[in-house]
């Protein structure tokens, strides 16, 4: 892994190193600080660029386009919650997405199916263990947003996120976020309606350059992905893991996301 990944400043394949276990201290003071961290080119800049390059015309050949209108649970009905209510507003999001079938022998699979950084992200994450997934569609996932499209405000359903930024738009195309907006035992419905309306100073705007692998846990952060701007698209991979082996998406699941169940 040594030709894809820098793995002299992210010993991750040396998890009992003194270097490692300062790495994985590095992450989780960044998670309790900030809710995510960011490894800056974890992907050597020659092998990200030639992801890029391979991905782009396969990107506008092949991919599904996912457009939906949609709150920020992605459910049509919120117990409890009036079907009027502000933070119930419908948001638009469209991006484009190749599944791992199409994905070949890419360095991307590759690097997701490397166990030594799912022992990694458990340890980071402070989890027994964590698994690839075993969807065929799902497990792996490069998603395109061109200009003027978006993935809009939500919250995720998993606890955790990782992704790996493969290409960044001319400009736009930044992660904003508004970190520890509910709790389990607050909804904060005002909260979401003030940063549906523009109005929350808390949120905040960050970009990353491509290579760079990002943790984040938006289950209880609202964020999104601001629109780019210009012709070149953001192009950003995700990496599903979890905490038991063998998970799968149903067939619903597959259809509402990837327009197709295999």
């Amino acid at each position: 892994m040594r030709d894809l990944l820098d793995l002299q400043r992210y010993p991750i394949d040396r998890l009992d190193s003194p270097e490692a276990k300062a790495l994985i201290a590095r992450c989780q003071a960044d998670l309790d600080a900030h809710g995510m961290f960011d490894l800056e080119d974890f992907v050597r800049r020659e092998v990200i660029e030639a992801c890029a390059a391979a991905v782009r015309p396969q990107m506008d050949r092949e991919s599904y386009t996912h457009k939906r209108s949609h709150n920020v649970y992605f459910q049509k009905d919120v117990p409890g919650v009036p079907p009027d209510h502000p933070a119930l507003r419908q948001v638009d999001t469209t991006h484009h997405t190749l599944c791992d079938d199409q994905l070949g022998a890419s360095a991307l699979r590759r690097i997701y199916e490397w166990k030594p950084l799912a022992d990694f992200l458990s340890l980071a994450l402070e989890l027994p263990a964590l698994h690839v997934m075993d969807d065929p569609l799902a497990r792996l996932n490069v998603i395109a947003y061109r200009a003027g499209e978006t993935l809009n405000w939500h919250f995720d359903r998993s606890h955790f996120t990782t992704t790996l930024l493969i290409q960044a738009p001319e400009s736009g195309g930044e992660f904003q976020y508004r970190s520890d907006l509910r709790s389990e035992t607050d909804r904060n419905l005002d909260g979401i309606a003030r940063v549906l309306r523009g109005e929350d100073p808390a949120v905040r705007t960050r970009g990353v350059t491509p290579g760079t692998l990002n943790v984040f846990k938006g289950r209880n952060t609202l964020h999104r992905i601001t629109p780019p701007v210009g012709d070149r698209a953001r192009l950003i991979a995700i990496f599903s893991y979890y905490d038991r082996p063998g998970v799968s998406f149903s067939a619903e699941e597959r259809r509402g996301f990837y327009g197709r169940t295999g």
